[in-house]
């Protein structure tokens, strides 16, 4: 293997996570048309997506775990080679059934990805580099889920399923770029942990010194699917927004959020730290996604989204960031344990914002803003009562 900098594997841990999400977003415009050569449309892509994030939580703290127990690198190229081959697989697929299960092993492979590369980027940052790796990292993810689709779109344009063969492309070289370049860090945790089941996990994880957020991961994650799945029906019904509008208004904030997470978010976090920027950031989360109902033209509503999308791209990374801190030697198992209740958020979200959605068209924003505003209250209550845990996160 090549001898690796510490940058250089952080670059290369950042386009396997652009990889990941750009996989995930690359199906967005092309699937209206692809299913509908299933017979199917909008019930079978729902249920694509609640299959997709359902995986990620239930293998998400096995991967976590193993990571732990038998190092980073091997786990993520497994992860990018099933990811790979489940685009394939998803492009072969003759009946629905398999569409499912090709989307399944989509989830499978980014559960091997993401939680592993999150503690991968926890192993080679310093206390004071971390919040600059993390946001790097989350930029990289904005990133990706923000121009997927666009690629998939110009992609498509060859064929329905020219971009599932390029997604598997990338993701083998991904892998390979991984196993030549990427370091293998020495395994940091033996023992009964890393043997037990998902729910002796989540178990564990109310036992932990960040589990509140944890929680915060899961409420913040349930707002910002809730957003991204109503908003686009919302404009479109009240306004008659039109689709190049729609995207504007979506891809907008993705950019901003990017541009912070790159440039901006690592000072944030030395001069106020994680906790208050996790504060300030469900407050504005809460009162952007409320907001939404009181403006009425494009740039208004663009405004206010953008704002919205800032806030929460800022949450992922600051509570990523506090979580590794707190952790110790078990970063694979936190990282674990964040991305499934992420993508816990990610499955109750979208379901219950279209349900509710259906009943009134501004109670997901309603309910959005009273959960975010709860899990404010709850966070800033557990930061006064543990100060001093988190000052010694910052101080460590």
């Amino acid at each position: 293997m090549v001898k690796t900098s510490k940058n250089l594997a952080l670059y290369i841990l950042m386009f396997n996570m652009f990889i990941a999400m750009a996989g995930v977003g690359l199906i967005i415009p092309i699937m209206p048309e692809y299913l509908a050569t299933f017979g199917v449309a909008g019930r079978a892509l729902g249920l694509l997506i609640a299959i997709f994030s359902f995986a990620q939580f239930i293998l998400s703290p096995i991967s976590g775990n193993l990571s732990d127990k038998y190092g980073r690198k091997r786990i993520i190229i497994f992860g990018l080679l099933i990811y790979g081959l489940s685009q394939l697989a998803f492009s072969l697929s003759t009946e629905l059934w398999m569409l499912y299960v090709a989307r399944f092993f989509s989830g499978f492979g980014a559960a091997f990805i993401i939680p592993p590369t999150m503690a991968f980027v926890a192993d080679i940052t310093t206390l004071e580099t971390r919040g600059r790796g993390m946001g790097l990292l989350g930029a990289s993810m904005s990133l990706g889920f923000m121009i997927g689709p666009g690629i998939g779109g110009f992609l498509s344009k060859i064929s329905l399923s020219f971009p599932f063969y390029a997604a598997t492309g990338a993701s083998i070289v991904a892998a390979i770029v991984s196993l030549l370049f990427l370091p293998n860090p020495k395994p940091v945790l033996q023992g009964a942990a890393v043997n037990e089941n998902l729910f002796q996990q989540l178990r564990r994880s109310t036992q932990t010194s960040y589990f509140i957020m944890l929680i915060v991961m899961f409420v913040f994650s349930f707002g910002l699917a809730n957003f991204q799945a109503t908003i686009s029906l919302y404009v479109d019904q009240k306004y008659n927004y039109t689709p190049s509008q729609i995207a504007i208004i979506i891809t907008v904030g993705g950019f901003v959020g990017v541009i912070i997470q790159t440039f901006v978010i690592d000072r944030l976090f030395k001069r106020f730290g994680e906790m208050r920027v996790i504060l300030i950031n469900l407050v504005i989360a809460a009162f952007a996604m409320l907001g939404i109902l009181f403006v009425n033209t494009f740039f208004t509503i663009l405004l206010v989204a953008t704002i919205f999308s800032t806030a929460t791209s800022l949450l992922r990374p600051a509570v990523n960031t506090l979580v590794s801190k707190l952790a110790g030697k078990e970063q694979g198992y936190a990282a674990g344990m964040m991305n499934a209740y992420m993508s816990l958020g990610n499955m109750i979200g979208p379901a219950t914002a279209g349900y509710i959605f259906d009943w009134n068209m501004k109670s997901p924003y309603i309910v959005g803003t009273v959960i975010l505003l709860l899990c404010f209250a709850l966070a800033a209550y557990w930061a006064t009562r543990h100060r001093s845990l988190i000052q010694s996160a910052r101080t460590l």
